[in-house]
């Protein structure tokens, strides 16, 4: 028989929790639980649920699941685990992942041999930060991770465009959302040439950032291939953990004129500006409007590639 153990304040058994339990019991015929005595609590939480309620719940979610288990009160945070020799697999959050490896330590100083480390990653909320029974006593999610708030996002651009492109793509997940235009220092040049434009999309996520959820930057750049030059508009996200994803829109190539003068210097606002009567200012139809006769305009471009860049946010369990 393999015996699988867990250990944790379990306050409120959210969502994160119970992937851990579901983990334990994938691993294992038994599931031994240490749950953190309510003395323990005391010395370390600012506010926790008494030792019954928490264990009562755990209790009905492995028996809800057909599970074999134990559960036991446990004083300190390594519980029993350094000590016991029966233990076979310790199933820890990747927040707890350094202690699981001071248990390994411990055991083999007490003549044991090490268990088997399974690390569970984060399960996100809403907000794409780490759901904890503390955010969920707090009234900011609940037990699912759901957001009980606004989105907070933070578009590092005060163009108009840019901003409605943001705010229409990430409302189709986050229907209650919150916008604001950042004024950044612009880190990338006033026409940027091939990597530069994800760095500066980079740049201005990070830049704007602040206390909101998620930062988003946009940058449109050239890139010269072997036909010609392309326009390629990129963005990044940034969360509050510091997680960074990056799409970019449809690249599309220009006409020999507009990509002569920007190869002279220009940008391709003022190349366009030259060459079309229609221009190419910033919270007009862009360069992609007027080649394609109106078909796409550049808040639809823009739209692509916060899209693409909020892909691994949509389903952010397999990321």
């Amino acid at each position: 028989m393999t015996k699988v153990g867990v250990g944790g304040t379990f306050n409120v058994l959210h969502r994160g929790h119970r992937r851990l339990l579901d983990v334990a019991m994938e691993n294992g015929d038994l599931v031994a639980v240490g749950l953190m005595s309510d003395a323990y609590c005391e010395r370390n939480k600012a506010v926790a649920l008494p030792y019954e309620r928490r264990e009562a719940a755990v209790r009905a979610y492995l028996e809800g699941r057909g599970a074999v288990f134990t559960i036991a009160p446990i004083d300190e945070r390594e519980g029993t685990a350094p000590s016991d020799p029966g233990l076979d697999v310790l199933v820890v959050s990747q927040e707890t992942e350094a202690a699981g490896k001071g248990i390994n330590a411990l055991r083999l100083g007490n003549g044991l041999r090490p268990v088997r480390i399974m690390t569970v990653p984060y399960v996100l909320a809403d907000d794409y930060r780490p759901i904890s029974s503390s955010r969920v006593l707090s009234g900011e999610i609940d037990q699912e991770g759901r957001l009980l708030r606004p989105l907070r996002v933070n578009v590092g651009s005060l163009n108009p465009v840019k901003l409605a492109a943001a705010r229409n793509v990430v409302q189709r997940f986050h229907p209650l959302l919150e916008v604001s235009a950042v004024a950044v220092p612009r880190r990338v040049g006033e026409q940027p040439w091939g990597q530069e434009a994800e760095e500066g999309a980079i740049a201005r996520a990070r830049e704007c950032l602040g206390s909101a959820d998620l930062g988003i930057g946009i940058e449109a750049g050239v890139w010269e291939r072997a036909d010609g030059l392309y326009d390629v508009q990129y963005c990044a996200i940034i969360d509050a953990m510091g997680r960074v994803s990056i799409g970019h829109g449809m690249g599309f190539r220009y006409p020999p004129a507009l990509a002569a003068l920007v190869r002279q210097g220009l940008s391709v606002g003022d190349a366009c500006a030259q060459l079309f009567k229609e221009g190419d200012q910033g919270a007009g139809m862009g360069a992609i409007g007027i080649l394609t006769n109106g078909v796409i305009d550049r808040q639809a471009l823009t739209e692509q590639a916060v899209l693409a860049a909020m892909v691994p946010r949509i389903r952010k369990e397999l990321y």
